[in-house]
């Protein structure tokens, strides 16, 4: 079982590792409607995981509670989101600061910034996986594998265009491929590490999975409703991450319900 808790940590990790290996074999940034696509999908993926992985998980381990059964996912959840809107303030947003600078100094200025940020909103998703991982080994939480390890590879297809936009610009200013690739992949060095200490954690407070599965929840709708909507929706042709956002979810959906 832990053999599958260590692959599943590691799953979103490796999205940012291979999306920053674009450096390599890419002389620009990945394609706008490549991005949309790849941002529509992953945002599928991360509702219908809150709902099906997480949310029904926490109502159903409060069952004892009644009518009030729902009572600690929605603590849970607003946790989640109050603390990604308190990390949104803290951390400059990516978009704000893009559209700000200008110039040699501004550019690289922006590309250290976009690198903070990204790190720093990996965190939370490294918690959520291992928030459901920790449930997986509890065996309390009724959690499947096939939904955590979705739930992962969900996350991944997210961070892989996370990984391209910061080694690809880090190349552009002038440090070697390697240079820009080891940069981008060490920004989500962080989410295995989260994920670890989560389970490792959360093992030690069972009576508490409802909240903390139902805080992930809420740190991953935050995070979609936020980042990744407005992103697959901004421009032309934005029915593709419509599209492809329909399709994350009905594959989530259905690999949570087939698998469990």
């Amino acid at each position: 079982m832990w053999l599958n808790v260590f692959e599943g940590i590691t799953i979103p990790f490796l999205g940012t590792a291979l999306g920053a290996a674009c450096v390599f074999f890419m002389k620009r940034e990945l394609g706008r409607n490549v991005q949309r696509a790849l941002t529509g999908f992953a945002g599928g993926v991360m509702v219908a995981a809150s709902i099906w992985s997480l949310l029904i998980p926490a109502m159903n381990q409060s069952e004892d509670k009644g009518r009030w059964a729902f009572a600690p996912a929605a603590a849970g959840f607003w946790l989640g989101i109050l603390f990604l809107l308190l990390l949104d303030r803290v951390i400059p947003h990516l978009h704000m600061n893009a559209q700000k600078a200008e110039g040699p100094k501004s550019r690289a200025k922006k590309t250290t910034m976009m690198v903070l940020a990204v790190t720093l909103h990996n965190i939370p998703e490294g918690m959520a996986v291992g928030v459901v991982y920790a449930g997986l080994l509890s065996g309390s939480a009724n959690i499947t594998a096939g939904g955590a390890l979705a739930l992962a590879l969900g996350i991944a297809i997210q961070n892989f265009p996370e990984g391209a936009i910061i080694s690809m610009p880090l190349h552009a200013q002038g440090k070697t491929k390697t240079g820009a690739f080891l940069d981008g992949m060490l920004s989500g060095a962080v989410e295995p590490v989260g994920a670890l200490l989560t389970v490792l954690f959360a093992g030690l407070f069972v009576p508490a999975m409802p909240y903390l599965l139902s805080f992930a929840a809420g740190a991953m709708i935050y995070v979609v409703v936020e980042e990744l909507i407005p992103e697959m929706s901004e421009g032309e042709h934005s029915n593709i991450g419509v599209v492809m956002f329909a399709l994350g979810f009905t594959l989530m959906m259905a690999l949570d319900v087939a698998l469990g």
